[in-house]
C-alpha cells in the first residue's frame, strides 16, 4: 500500500471551508484582514478547485457553513450542500447557524433535510452567549438527532465581534445540559487553550481540533505537551484550517513538532501520539457513521461512537 493511498483513506479534515469569493466573509474580517497583514492582502484560494486538489490528501474533509447577523455575513446550508455533494464519499457539510436569526430549531431540521450532517457556531461572531436560551435550544434538538456543533473561534479578530462569548469555559454549563451532545472547539479554544484543555478533561464528550495552531508551531508544540500531560490527548482531533493551511502541510508541522526542542532538556511528545491525532477516527468520535470509512479505520478502544444516518 503506498502512502498516499493509507493517509486517504484513513484521515479526516475536520476544518476546511469554501468560498465564491472573499467578500462572502464580509467587511468586518476582510477589513481586520487588511489591517493585521498588510494591503492590498491577498487571500487565499478557497475555490472548490483548490479545496479539491488539498483534499486528495485525505480521506474525508468537513466543510463548514457560516452565519453571523453581527457581521452580517451568510455562507448558507444550500451553498455549503451543494459544495459537499461534489463528492459525497468524501466530504460531509456542517451547516452555520446564527440562533439569534429565526427560529434555530426549524433551521436545523432544514439543514438536514439538504443532507448536512453538523451544526457550526461562532458565539463571539454572532454575539451571543454560549447558553442563550435560544441556542439551548438548538443544542436540545442536536442531542435528540445525535447531531455535533462545532464552535468556531477563529474569527474572533474581526473589531466587533464579542470576544468574552468564545472563552471555552463558557460551554461546560452546555455540556453539562446536555451530557449526550457531541461538541468540537476550534484551535483547543486558542486563545484560552488552557480552558480548553480543562473542558475536554472535564466532558468526554468535547473534543478539540487543532486548526490555526498550525500556523504557529511553537504555541501548537506547547499545546500538544501541555495536552500530553493531562492526557487528554485522545480528545484531540485534526483539522487543517483549510484554505489557510492545507492538510499536508498541517500534518507536516504536527509530525514536526519536536525539532522545536531538539539538542535541548526540553521534552519530546511520543511520535505515536501525534499519529493517533492525525489519523483518529473523528466520524467515529462525532457519532457520524461513514461505512465506507469505518471499514478502513475502525473506531479505536476507548472511542465511543452513536451511528446515525447522514
Amino acid at each position: 500500500m503506498s502512502i498516499g493511498y493509507y493517509i486517504a483513506t484513513m484521515i479526516v479534515d475536520l476544518k476546511t471551508r469554501v468560498w465564491e469569493s472573499d467578500a462572502q466573509l464580509g467587511e468586518a474580517i476582510q477589513e481586520q484582514m487588511r489591517r493585521r497583514r498588510g494591503h492590498p492582502y491577498v487571500w487565499p484560494d478557497g475555490s472548490t478547485d483548490a479545496h479539491d486538489e488539498a483534499m486528495a490528501d485525505v480521506g474525508c474533509a468537513v466543510i463548514h457553513g457560516f452565519e453571523s447577523s453581527l457581521l452580517d455575513v451568510v455562507i448558507g446550508p444550500e451553498k455549503v450542500a451543494s459544495w459537499s455533494k461534489r463528492n459525497p464519499k468524501k466530504y460531509l457539510g456542517f451547516m452555520g447557524i446564527d440562533p439569534t436569526v429565526g427560529n434555530p430549531v426549524d433551521r436545523l431540521a432544514q439543514g438536514l433535510d439538504l443532507g448536512l450532517a453538523g451544526v457550526t457556531l461562532s458565539p463571539a461572531a454572532a454575539g451571543f452567549h454560549p447558553a442563550d436560551s435560544r441556542a439551548m435550544a438548538l443544542y436540545q434538538a442536536c442531542e435528540a438527532r445525535a447531531v455535533p456543533v462545532y464552535f468556531d473561534s477563529n474569527t474572533i479578530s474581526a473589531r466587533q465581534v464579542k470576544m468574552e462569548f468564545a472563552q471555552p469555559h463558557l460551554l461546560d454549563e452546555v455540556a453539562r445540559c446536555f451530557p449526550q451532545l457531541r461538541i468540537v472547539i476550534s484551535s483547543l479554544g486558542d486563545p484560552w487553550i488552557m480552558e480548553g484543555l480543562a473542558l475536554i478533561g472535564k466532558h468526554p464528550t468535547i473534543y478539540a481540533d487543532l486548526s490555526s495552531l498550525v500556523l504557529s508551531p511553537w504555541q501548537l508544540h506547547n499545546a500538544l505537551l501541555m495536552a500530553y500531560y493531562q492526557q487528554a490527548t485522545a480528545q484531540l482531533v485534526f483539522g487543517s484550517g483549510f484554505p489557510f493551511c492545507r492538510p499536508a502541510d498541517a500534518m507536516i508541522t504536527i509530525y514536526s513538532t519536536n525539532t522545536l526542542t531538539q539538542g535541548t532538556h526540553l521534552p519530546n511528545i511520543p511520535r505515536e501520539l501525534l499519529r493517533s491525532i492525525i489519523e483518529r477516527n473523528t466520524l467515529g468520535c462525532l457519532g457520524l457513521s461513514r461505512p465506507d470509512l469505518d471499514a478502513a479505520h475502525p473506531t479505536p478502544p476507548g472511542e465511543r461512537t452513536t451511528p446515525i444516518n447522514t
